[in-house]
């Protein structure tokens, strides 16, 4: 046996124990696949194209070849890209003991597996059991599936087998730690084995930008560092991060972040920690960047996505705030001159913020204007705060018209999916932003504006009958099931707004959230969904 391969032989001894059960397999392509939470474990087979997935905060690059195995608990979502041909199978399966202490899993993350052609064969007639009215045949649907953990532990190869990371990937990581150097494309293409032009068009293919636009931006990212945690010139930093010329570097540093170097700076001087994501939500409209919030790629999708280069320190936001604990501990560790959160707090976790820092608690019962207010206040932003607020009036009452003339008196109604319950008007700042901004007509139960969850049965969504319907599912194992059944139902189809393609989706982020950004996100949203306008 190749010594680059594990040897099958020790394989039983834990394999004796355990019980595989096949749950169900999706074929995903398009655009991506959102971020999930998973309550059971999954396997992702790539069957063409390349992407990059993301498991909680960790990223890899999606490729043939390579499998990819995600733990109950853990957060999964991917991103296709714009030029992207990439198609992937996702198999959901639970893991049982028969005996003993239960060791989890012993393949995790990124695991090569050489070829994967008898992988996909092994996927595709998985998909095609699933698929099946036949109880046989999706029995053997299960077979298929212990056939393909069979292979999957056979083949992988070791960490020290580096034949299993893509040549194209190997060099975006040699730029990672080497950015500093001089680099340039044909350096880089030589390392692929590659020409420098074919080089070049794959890595934007694969990752949504050009390979001198990522150094540049590798750069500047470190550079954010460096000017938040010394003193150095601005010369100097320009240097370590591999820029020859501090005004090349002042213009790159524009170019990626919308201000200059100083301007950063300035903006930053005060260390200001938003311990949740509403006050995040309340400080970018003042064009305050804090320095340190809570980001995830679920929970704070935009957050992360956006900002979590300009955010030195990131808290946990896993199922919002359930890291508290390791948050507060980070916070004292890292010294803020201010902590801002809501007045939500347990006793024990404001006691800790104090001794970290001095905290200022904003009032969650008042609506979301006033909020900004007081942090407006606290950051000495006043005139910045009734600028963009004006501005937001602005965009409602043009919003407002627009939506008048595309749907008039037509009824709205938006619904949250959680488990088997249909939930109306979710979250409170739907109903203020639908209802007052936009004076659309949309059903808002009496109970939600005391911020309670009012749940409808499908019976009731049929006799309501929306002409509009904005749905968000939430993107955990047992809703998605379900979702998957609901849609199929003649109940769902048979609504007018499914059959006359007015059903829309909606994401957590930002519909959840109650913030200021969050409602501008809202706005255009809202505006893109109906109007088919995309944002400013």
């Amino acid at each position: 046996m190749c010594s680059a391969l594990i040897r099958t032989e020790s394989l039983p001894v834990f394999l004796d124990d355990l019980w595989f059960k096949f749950r169900r397999i999706d074929l995903v392509r398009g655009d991506g696949l959102p971020q999930q939470l998973l309550d059971s474990y999954a396997l992702i087979v790539v069957r063409t194209g390349m992407g990059q997935l993301m498991v909680d905060l960790q990223e890899y690059g999606l490729r043939g070849q390579t499998v990819y195995i995600i733990r109950p608990g853990q957060t999964l979502g991917a991103e296709f890209g714009a030029y992207s041909n990439l198609e992937m199978y996702v198999i959901h399966f639970d893991i049982y003991q028969d005996s003993g202490a239960f060791d989890s899993f012993p393949l995790k993350g990124e695991v090569p597996v050489g070829s994967g052609d008898q992988l996909l064969e092994l996927c595709d007639l998985m998909l095609l059991s699933s698929q099946s009215a036949c109880e046989l045949e999706r029995f053997r649907g299960q077979s298929a599936f212990q056939e393909l953990l069979y292979r999957i532990l056979k083949n992988f190869r070791t960490e020290q087998d580096n034949e299993g990371l893509g040549t194209l990937e190997r060099t975006k990581l040699y730029i990672d730690q080497y950015y500093a150097e001089a680099l340039s494309v044909h350096q880089l293409s030589q390392m692929a084995g590659l020409s420098p032009k074919y080089y070049g068009e794959l890595f934007k293919k694969t990752y949504g930008i050009s390979v001198m636009d990522y150094i540049a931006q590798t750069r500047v990212n470190s550079a954010k560092k460096l000017m938040l945690q010394s003193n150095a010139r601005l010369a100097d930093i320009a240097h370590q991060v591999g820029f020859n010329d501090e005004f090349y570097f002042s213009r790159k540093f524009k170019k990626e972040t919308g201000v200059c170097p100083t301007a950063y700076l300035k903006n930053r001087r005060r260390r200001i920690a938003a311990y949740m994501s509403p006050v995040l939500g309340f400080l970018l409209p003042l064009n305050m960047m804090p320095f340190a919030a809570p980001l995830h790629p679920k929970w704070t999708a935009y957050y992360h996505k956006m900002y979590r280069s300009d955010i030195p320190l990131h808290l946990s936001a896993y199922r919002y705030n359930q890291d508290w604990e390791a948050n507060v501990d980070a916070l004292m560790n890292s010294a803020p001159d201010l902590i801002i959160a809501l007045d939500i707090l347990r006793p024990e976790e404001q006691a800790k913020l104090e001794q970290a820092a001095e905290l200022a608690l904003i009032d969650s019962m008042s609506d979301w204007r006033t909020q900004f207010r007081q942090v407006a206040c606290l950051v000495e932003a006043e005139q910045e705060a009734e600028a963009w607020l004006r501005a937001y009036e602005w965009k409602a009452r043009s919003a407002r018209e627009q939506l008048s003339r595309r749907i008039g008196d037509e009824r709205l109604m938006v619904l949250s999916l959680h488990k088997d319950e249909l939930i109306n008007c979710p979250a409170r700042a739907v109903g203020e932003v639908i209802r007052d901004d936009l004076q659309l007509n949309v059903t808002v139960p009496t109970r939600s504006l005391e911020h309670r969850q009012d749940t409808i049965l499908v019976s009731e969504l049929m006799e309501s009958d929306p002409d509009w319907i904005l749905l968000n599912v939430r993107q955990e194992s047992e809703t998605l099931a379900y979702w998957e059944m609901l849609k199929a139902s003649t109940q769902w189809r048979d609504l007018k707004a499914v059959r006359k393609n007015q059903a829309h989706m909606i994401h957590s982020d930002p519909w959840r959230e109650y913030s200021a950004y969050a409602c501008k996100r809202m706005l255009d949203d809202l505006l893109y969904h109906i109007s088919g306008d995309r944002p400013d």
